[in-house]
């Protein structure tokens, strides 16, 4: 017999989502595998932002189907969206940590939220940070930081809790060369490990980094699919 097909880790069917009267995602359909890397590009106002807090349950669906590592988004119940979200990492092109918070402390909010035991959390904190090249740094507040710091102590926040899904909307948007290519291997490193990217993006350098599947929104829909 042949073994049965692992079934999709995110799928999405008939999906539409509006503001006001504006449809922004209309009729979507996508499915991503385990481990896979998908990239999404398109130009401003395609609806890849709305995408990404589609899949992290900041926006719900208006009409069709949304599925995440077996819990339906649509209808889902407040308990299975908070346990669905501690799978998940979620990394925006602002950076978005607590300015009076510490490194440490910002890691330890994630932590917190999605239920990891006291005992384990320091260990973990500084993993992470070494991880991402801020071994040392998790006494520094945020805007102590420069802009690449600061979007990988972002990243750290998103891999301390060990996501089975990464989100990323526009991670190298506003870095320079360096930072970004930082942050790409960090992303890379990611999927290494496990992880399941969806990254929307406009950076090329990103796209070709990380490999993967390639598609293109536009108008609500994806368009011309392909592999980077």
């Amino acid at each position: 017999m042949q073994p049965r097909a692992e079934p999709p880790l995110i799928r999405l069917r008939g999906v539409r989502v509006s503001y006001g009267s504006r449809p922004v995602l209309e009729g979507l359909e996508l499915e991503v595998g385990k481990n896979e890397r998908l990239l999404v590009t398109g130009p401003s106002g395609a609806g890849k932002t709305t995408l990404i807090r589609l899949l992290c349950g900041a926006l719900r669906a208006e009409r069709g189907e949304v599925e995440i590592d077996g819990v339906r988004l649509d209808g889902a119940r407040e308990g299975d969206l908070r346990r669905l979200r501690r799978r998940l990492g979620i990394v925006f092109q602002d950076p978005r940590l607590i300015a009076g918070f510490t490194l440490r402390e910002n890691l330890a909010l994630a932590l917190e939220a999605a239920g990891e035991r006291p005992e384990r959390m320091a260990p973990k904190i500084e993993r992470v940070l070494a991880r991402v090249g801020l071994a040392g740094r998790g006494d520094a507040y945020p805007p102590a930081l420069s802009g690449g710091e600061q979007q990988r102590a972002a990243l750290a926040r998103a891999l301390v809790r060990d996501p089975r899904v990464l989100l990323a909307d526009e991670p190298t948007g506003n870095l320079d060369a360096a930072a970004a290519a930082a942050v790409t291997a960090l992303l890379e490193d990611a999927w290494i490990r496990g992880a399941t990217l969806v990254i929307a993006t406009h950076d090329p350098a990103l796209a070709a980094r990380l490999g993967g599947r390639l598609v293109r929104l536009e108008r609500g829909a994806f368009v011309a699919p392909g592999r980077s």
